[in-house]
């Protein structure tokens, strides 16, 4: 590895001696210095250039102005967007290394939809992403990028998490004895990030740092502010913005914390196994459960692959399935034929389907679709499929959607604890060389 970057650098070098010595030739003179764009990490076997940090810290800058953030010291920011530069690097590694792809269709139909969102055409879109000084093609490898990373979550924590009848038991139980527990609480938070097996030392810096934070802020510092400065967590350059959540979907350690805070009031300092954690409370509003929810019916078929079937086959043989029912071919009768579900027999038919019933990945594809319309086919842990939205309705909350609610909260909680212990893991495993003198 080390032999590759400084094969890297020596090219560079070579360039820039290369284009001196030209100039020289023709202009019988010295010439000036050639800039050569540098690097600032090394990530595995990739790194990361002055320019690419610039770009990033540029649109970083702008969002934070339009989020109202105050900035805080550059060599601060800058020492956090490299950190997230780093983080999606890995995490992208990750997801090639894996097979993960996304496929250009499937590109298109997610920038078509943030143009609709936007109550636009693409040319529209597309117009008014360049008239802000982004182009179009980078926006659409950037879209690519955070749809590998959704997919990545999904496979490597979401699609793992298990949730046992004993725990919604217990869960329920709790809601019954706790009326407050549907109680949303709109938070922000700053996390100081341990290793997996940090030394006394490294324990003993963090938590003079969250010290260090805490003071800040009880002498009037800005959270927000702080959050983009030094908090560890994804969310960090939102100013560690979590949004509203109900109390039953927060962390334990949080919903505890919550208990002795008014409206913008910060907590102590928390310790978890994650690191160090300082929350601040920004309102409070009325909850309870909601009185109806929304259930999708719908279809699909499932191809499942193996030693014989490929993901291609089964990707390919879908897609022309897909291509026989947009031109009129029954799709009950096509997936009795041809489905590896137990639902063939009922020609694919699902029934009607609660938030939280299917895998992630099943879930997203179907709640993007129109009723009536039929989705590409998209893999998760079962196979490849490709499925059909017959119908939504209204449905009130019974015993059973109760559970179900239970479950999904409790998969909810459990994945975000997942997620961070994981994010840790792949960064304490990575080989990271940093090249700035900010870090």
């Amino acid at each position: 590895m080390r032999f590759l970057i400084s094969a890297v650098l020596a090219w560079l070098a070579t360039a820039a001696l290369v284009l001196g010595a030209g100039g020289a030739r023709a202009q019988k003179a010295p010439s000036p210095p050639v800039l050569v764009d540098r690097i600032v990490a090394v990530v595995n076997s990739e790194v990361i250039t002055s320019d690419e940090l610039a770009e990033r810290m540029k649109t970083v800058t702008q969002q934070l102005r339009q989020q109202g953030t105050p900035l805080p010291a550059a060599h601060l920011l800058r020492k956090q967007v490299l950190e997230r530069m780093i983080m999606d690097r890995l995490q992208l590694q990750l997801a090639k290394e894996t097979g993960l792809r996304v496929d250009d269709l499937q590109l298109d139909r997610t920038v078509e939809r943030l143009a609709e969102h936007n109550k636009m055409s693409l040319t529209q879109f597309r117009q008014a992403l360049e008239r802000d000084g982004i182009r179009f093609d980078k926006f659409r490898e950037e879209i690519r990028d955070q749809i590998l990373l959704s997919r990545l979550r999904e496979r490597e924590v979401d699609d793992r998490i298990v949730v046992t009848d004993n725990e919604i038991d217990y869960f329920l139980s709790q809601q019954a004895a706790s009326p407050d527990m549907a109680t949303e609480y709109n938070l922000s938070h700053i996390v100081l990030r341990l290793p997996e097996q940090a030394s006394p030392e490294e324990v003993n810096r963090q938590h003079a740092r969250a010290e260090e934070v805490l003071a800040q802020l009880r002498q009037g510092a800005d959270f927000a502010k702080l959050a983009v400065a030094y908090s560890d967590a994804p969310d960090a350059l939102q100013g560690g913005a979590m949004g509203w959540h109900s109390r039953d979907r927060l962390p334990d350690l949080y919903a505890k914390a919550l208990d002795g805070l008014k409206p913008g009031e910060v907590s102590g300092i928390i310790r978890s196994p994650a690191g160090f954690h300082l929350i601040k409370l920004i309102g409070r509003r009325g909850g309870g459960a909601p009185a109806m929810v929304e259930q999708t019916h719908a279809r699909h078929i499932l191809v499942k692959t193996s030693e014989i079937v490929s993901a291609a086959d089964a990707k390919r043989k879908l897609e022309n399935l897909r291509e026989r029912i947009i031109h009129g071919a029954d799709f009950g009768e096509l997936a009795r034929l041809n489905s590896d579900d137990p639902s063939s027999v009922k020609g694919g038919d699902l029934g009607w389907i609660y938030p939280g019933d299917t895998v992630p990945a099943f879930e997203r594809e179907m709640n993007s679709l129109k009723v009536g319309e039929v989705s590409q086919p998209f893999e998760t842990p079962f196979g490849w499929h490709i499925v059909q939205v017959l119908a939504r309705r209204k449905a009130p909350v019974s015993g059973e959607r109760k559970r179900q609610e239970a479950r999904l909260i409790l998969r909810e909680r459990k994945a975000d604890e997942a997620y961070q212990e994981w994010l840790r893991q792949l960064r304490d495993r990575a080989y990271v060389e940093y090249r700035t003198d900010d870090n």
